[in-house]
């Protein structure tokens, strides 16, 4: 009996030993399992700050979200983007992130950072660079007066096409530990996908500018249209886009009047551009056609387009200003287009709210309805297209009346500057391009 207590006793001992391998075991599991947990929230992380910055479109909105997001990835109290200039050497411009209202005034009296100390080491050699410990750096140059201390670093610069566009840094991690491998990774990847991104915004700016070039090649120069003054202005959207349908124009015609167009195509593409460019063309040659009103050219210019192309809906005022009397008698019809507007010299403002026509594009087989007006002296004529009041959020009368107010505001303005103020101050919500034709009539 006292043999097999004694042979049982080390099968006794085996067992707790068994329980602290499976508890050591289960903790390693558990260590690997909470890692691999952070490694896949961190890479959701990265991948959710990719897109946020793919969706801006504006080259200083992306370079902002570009801080931002390495600071929330990495825990960073502080964050700035530097970017240099043409020849790599200096920066030229610095986006920061994490600084207080007072440290930002205190750091506005320095100036632009010159690229010295540990910034200029990692302009020098582009390489990821940790520092545990800022001022013990060999390139440590000291803090200018007013900034933040730090003592930890990790900077990182971005390519763009191949060459080094600027240098990310991060410095203070919040729980105060140093940054380590797996912070420099993942910022690494965040810089290579916020090269793409800058490299994406300014083919886009550039795709940007050069449409709104061409749109205003589209546009042609007001003529000499005396006795009357005339001023024009074409504002593309807000929000960047390819092309607007947008168009106007004026015409000196061979009896003494003057004929003004304003419209506006579907879409806006290279479709619209083309559209936009054709129906202008064809209605000028049909303008000469002295013996037809406004309603029966633009009749014969829907069944023009109807027969020659594959144009979409465009909405167009139709007006001809001619000599009556001792005044001017201005005859006009629409095409689905909003009403232009009167200014009386005692800054009278009325809608020319006449019977409107169908788009041109919908029914060709549908009457253009005629109207007539006698115009005093002095009088302001403003024809302008719906991306001037279109607005999500009011009611298409509000803005219109709106509209109206700041037109009386501004009604002694000479011309230039009264469509000038009228784009400025516009009801709209600016999601829409917009032109404006604005001619007054002589004084006594």
């Amino acid at each position: 009996m006292a043999g097999d207590k004694g042979g049982n006793r080390p099968r006794r001992q085996q067992i707790p030993d068994l329980h602290a391998r499976l508890r050591s075991e289960l903790g390693r599991i558990d260590e690997q399992l909470r890692g691999l947990v952070s490694s896949i929230d961190r890479l959701q992380g990265l991948l959710d700050a990719v897109v946020a910055i793919s969706r801006e479109v504006e080259l200083p909105a992306v370079l902002r979200r570009i801080v931002t997001t390495a600071m929330e990835l990495v825990g960073a109290r502080y964050g700035a983007l530097g970017v240099l200039n043409e020849n790599g050497e200096r920066l030229a411009q610095f986006i920061t992130a994490g600084l207080s209202e007072q440290e930002r005034l205190d750091l506005a009296e320095t100036g632009l950072p010159r690229g010295l100390g540990v910034l200029g080491h990692l302009i020098r050699h582009p390489e990821p660079l940790r520092v545990d410990d800022i001022p013990a750096h060999p390139s440590s140059a000291g803090f200018p007066p007013g900034h933040p201390r730090m003592s930890t670093l990790l900077g990182v610069a971005i390519s763009v096409r191949g060459e080094i566009y600027g240098d990310l840094y991060l410095a203070e991690r919040r729980d105060g530990r140093p940054f380590d491998a797996q912070d420099e990774n993942v910022v690494v990847a965040l810089a290579s996908a916020a090269g793409i991104a800058i490299d994406n915004v300014r083919l886009f700016e550039r795709v940007r500018v050069g449409a709104e070039q061409f749109q205003r090649l589209l546009l042609p120069t007001l003529p000499d249209l005396r006795p009357f003054t005339a001023a024009t202005i074409y504002r593309p959207a807000a929000k960047p886009s390819q092309l607007g349908g947008d168009w106007y124009d004026a015409v000196r015609l061979p009896d003494n009047a003057v004929a003004i167009v304003i419209g506006d195509v579907v879409g806006h593409d290279l479709h619209a551009a083309a559209a936009m460019a054709s129906t202008r063309n064809m209605l000028r040659a049909l303008l000469f056609d002295l013996s037809s009103p406004p309603g029966a050219i633009l009749a014969q210019l829907d069944r023009t387009l109807e027969a020659l192309t594959h144009n979409p809906v465009t909405t167009t005022t139709l007006a001809r200003i001619e000599p009556e009397g001792a005044g001017w008698r201005l005859r006009w019809s629409t095409a689905g287009h909003v009403p232009p507007l009167v200014i009386t010299r005692e800054r009278r403002v009325d809608y020319l709210l006449g019977e409107p026509g169908l788009p041109l594009g919908v029914d060709t087989a549908q009457p253009r309805p005629d109207h007539s007006r006698l115009l005093p002296p002095d009088a302001t004529l403003v024809f302008f297209t719906d991306g001037l009041i279109e607005h999500p959020d009011q009611p298409i009368d509000e803005s219109l009346a709106r509209l109206a107010r700041l037109a009386a505001a501004y009604a002694a303005l000479p011309l230039p500057e009264f469509v000038q103020a009228l784009a400025d101050h516009h009801p709209s919500d600016g999601h829409d391009d917009m032109a404006i034709v604005a001619l007054r009539t002589p004084g006594v």
